[in-house]
């Protein structure tokens, strides 16, 4: 079997984009998210339209035994890649206040420590004849202190500064890391959800995510550090470098306030 790309997070909404992406370009693939079920729905549609090998194993990437797990069985089976594409991650949408310590622990866990132990698995188990790609699904939400958002963009932030670092280690070792920073994307219901409860702003930052996946990729292969999706993205990252942070986290603090507010009202509503 050729070397593969190791996909996490597989089977969520741009997890399946990056896979489905992947495959049309006829790469053989490993993929790891919780539900086999899933992932072996996912595996045969993809050996069926694109006629690629397609591996699968169910891991709980936020428990350390099941990760060490999934990293032994590659090891036994001998396997070799040639990308990574980090995507499983998590958010509580919510005041840090009112997050329990399971919520605080399972975004550490899956945002941060996963992706950190991934990667340095993905290190030995390179294949050293090929340009080794990394890709790591960080957020727009990493350039900003976040209110409302306070844990999950801090471990964005951590994501970014620790793949942009990577980056320069790894070009000795013939790798490159890039790090996708997109904003919203129809991923789930919650996200749409969210998405809505922004109005104006939150239609004009979301972007699709097979457009976001197959970019994501050619900048990739182009050696690139970093991808932010959308024209309108980019102006607000180069302009939120021109505002004190301090006031950024205010201004982001009000919309997300009043974004949070009206979700929930929606979400009462139709309880009701």
């Amino acid at each position: 079997m050729k070397s593969l790309v190791l996909i996490t997070g597989a089977t969520g909404g741009l997890g399946k984009a990056f896979a489905a992406e992947c495959a049309q370009r006829g790469w053989d693939l490993f993929l790891t998210d919780l539900s086999e079920e899933r992932l072996k729905s996912l595996a045969g549609g993809l050996t069926n339209a694109y006629g690629v090998n397609v591996i699968y194993l169910p891991c709980d990437l936020t428990d350390t035994a099941s990760r060490t797990k999934l990293i032994e069985n590659i090891k036994n089976r001998g396997l070799c890649f040639w990308a990574l594409i980090n995507v499983a991650g998590i958010d509580y949408e919510g005041y840090f206040a009112d997050r329990t310590v399971e919520q605080i622990r399972t975004i550490l866990s899956l945002n941060i420590e996963s992706t950190v132990e991934m990667t340095r698995a993905m290190v030995d188990f390179r294949d050293r004849s090929k340009t080794f790609r990394l890709i790591t699904v960080s957020s727009m939400a990493a350039y900003y202190p976040m209110p409302v958002k306070a844990l999950y963009a801090a471990s964005k932030r951590f994501l970014l500064d620790f793949s942009l670092a990577f980056r320069e280690e790894i070009r000795h070792l013939g790798g490159t890391v890039t790090v996708l920073c997109p904003s919203g994307m129809p991923t789930t219901e919650l996200t749409i959800k969210a998405i809505d409860a922004q109005g104006f702003w939150g239609y004009i930052t979301t972007s699709d995510v097979g457009y976001v996946a197959s970019h994501t990729i050619d900048y990739a292969l182009k050696g690139r550090a970093v991808y932010v999706p959308g024209g309108i993205n980019r102006f607000i990252r180069f302009m939120g470098n021109l505002v004190p942070p301090t006031l950024v986290s205010r201004i982001i603090g009000w919309r997300w306030a009043l974004a949070y507010q009206k979700s929930h009202a929606d979400c009462s509503k139709e309880m009701i």
